[in-house]
């Protein structure tokens, strides 16, 4: 019982223990698991973040990869948004001269620090202007911004387009771009002026582009009443601007340089913002008679005649010349020159090959009087009735080496500007007192004009195609003309700008 007692006493306490041990696992137990739980959702958490790492780094990457792989096109036009942002500066076109007028061209382009001028012509004075020579623009703009000026490019060598610039040599010095037969010319101005040696002058050909810097000028080939004349494309950032200088159009021209259709159709169809184009003829309907058919009327003219010839015409009118001394060689006439600027002329003519003249063709005037009156023909200047000219003093007598007589048949091959009629009819009229007999262009077809008509003034508008038209050279009513012309060939109304000399013609400050 004892041993039973006591055993079962010393049992007591292990069950006990082992209670107590029991007891005490329990709740180590759960916090054991607890744990192991929190480190699962720990673990599924981190697991949850990685997976959602990666997918959005995944979405990032195909992003980058898209915007790496975006085509051209969406890039230039992202490009185009960017250049929305930048603003360009205003072109300015200023006329200081040829608007609601006859001569004295001269217009300046300018944009930001520079100058372009095309043309410097002078006019000849109406008859409210006594003791007036010659009238030039007033370059009043351009002194005052010499500093800009890069240089002066001449579409030919006409009076109205060169004669002023001797006058804006005095006030500054700037270099000159013409072409040859331009240039030539100018040469002979420039001497008589003493500015020749301190004048820089560029010979340009046709077809060639002077660049200026931020304006560039390229040099197309057209058809006028002299040789070797151009009109202008003139590129500058805002866009392309078509000047087209005297032009006509002349399938048959003497010298065969034809307008330049081709490059002339090649800038209409790259865009071209504003055509400025002669203006002179607008009024006129149909096209103007080739220079070669004036020829054709010399040629009747002289084969019947018995008289002495004298014969009237623009002194830079190369091509006129050149066929009446062609039509003097075919029937056997000697050629006498009157007016220091017809020599001249002919003289420069001759030396840079634009003129053909057979070897003892041409005489001194001084030996008119040893020629019988029938193998003698006087090519003159004084079409226009100058009061000075060779042409206007025979009429009056006061000639000191040719005096008109009945036996002499006068040919005025041009016809009189506009200003100049009261002139040349004082001239006819002096001349038939004398009893000589006198042809003008009222009475035969021997003068055709150098400057295009409607149909020719179409045909350019419709090459070119521009935005916007401004007509240039000549009186308000030609320009008006002009500018219905443009209206007809599609050119909107509100597009057509008719200016005034010194009045700026420019560009809105816009986005591009």
């Amino acid at each position: 019982m004892t041993n039973a007692k006591e055993n079962q006493a010393k049992s007591m306490p292990e069950r006990k223990v082992k209670e107590n041990t029991t007891r005490k696992s329990i709740p180590h137990t759960k916090k054991k698991v607890n744990n192991e739980v929190k480190e699962e959702r720990t673990k599924t958490q981190k697991r949850q973040t990685k997976q959602i790492n990666k997918q959005v780094n995944k979405k990032e990457n195909n992003q980058t990869e898209q915007r790496t792989n975006r085509p051209k096109g969406r890039r230039k036009n992202t490009k185009l948004k960017e250049d929305v942002r930048i603003k360009k500066s205003p072109l300015k076109i200023i006329p200081l001269g040829g608007l609601l007028e006859i001569g004295k061209n001269i217009t300046v382009f300018e944009y930001e620090d520079e100058i372009i001028i095309v043309d410097c012509g002078l006019a000849f004075p109406t008859e409210d202007m006594l003791g007036v020579d010659l009238v030039v623009a007033d370059t009043t703009y351009l002194e005052k911004n010499r500093d800009k000026i890069r240089g002066l490019v001449l579409t030919h060598g006409h009076e109205d387009h060169i004669g002023g610039i001797p006058y804006l040599l005095r006030q500054m010095n700037i270099p000159i771009y013409g072409t040859r037969f331009t240039l030539g010319l100018l040469r002979n101005k420039l001497d008589e002026h003493r500015l020749l040696k301190s004048t820089k002058m560029y010979e340009v050909a046709k077809g060639e582009t002077v660049n200026f810097g931020k304006i560039k000028v390229e040099f197309i080939g057209t058809s006028h009443s002299i040789p070797d004349a151009v009109g202008f494309a003139i590129y500058t950032p805002i866009g392309t601007i078509v000047h087209t200088g005297d032009f006509k159009i002349d399938y048959t021209p003497i010298d065969g340089q034809k307008v330049d259709f081709g490059r002339l159709a090649e800038i209409g169809e790259k865009g071209v913002m504003l055509l400025m184009s002669d203006s002179t003829n607008a009024e006129r309907k149909g096209f103007t008679k080739s220079e070669s058919t004036i020829g054709e009327a010399f040629d009747e003219l002289f084969s019947h005649c018995r008289k002495r010839i004298v014969v009237a015409t623009f002194a830079s009118n190369v091509h006129r010349v050149q066929q009446i001394i062609d039509s003097s060689v075919k029937y056997g006439r000697k050629v006498a020159i009157c007016g220091r600027s017809m020599v001249k002329m002919i003289e420069t003519s001759v030396e840079l090959g634009y003129m053909n003249v057979p070897k003892n063709t041409i005489i001194d005037i001084d030996l008119v009087n040893s020629y019988p009156d029938e193998a003698l023909t006087i090519i003159t200047t004084g079409s226009q009735g100058e009061p000075m000219s060779a042409l206007t003093r025979m009429a009056a007598g006061e000639h000191k080496k040719v005096a008109i007589t009945p036996n002499d048949l006068v040919i005025i091959s041009a016809n009189p500007i506009p200003g100049n009629e009261k002139f040349v009819s004082k001239v006819i009229d002096d001349l038939m007192q004398i009893g000589a007999e006198v042809v003008y262009s009222s009475l035969a077809d021997i003068h055709v004009s150098g400057h295009g008509c409607q149909e020719e003034q179409k045909l350019m508008l419709s090459l070119i195609k521009p935005k916007y038209f401004m007509p240039v050279h000549g009186e308000y009513r030609q320009l008006i003309a002009h500018a219905e012309t443009a209206e007809k060939i599609g050119v909107p109304h509100e597009n057509i700008f008719i200016m005034k000399n010194r009045k700026s013609l420019r560009n809105r400050r816009k986005r591009s």
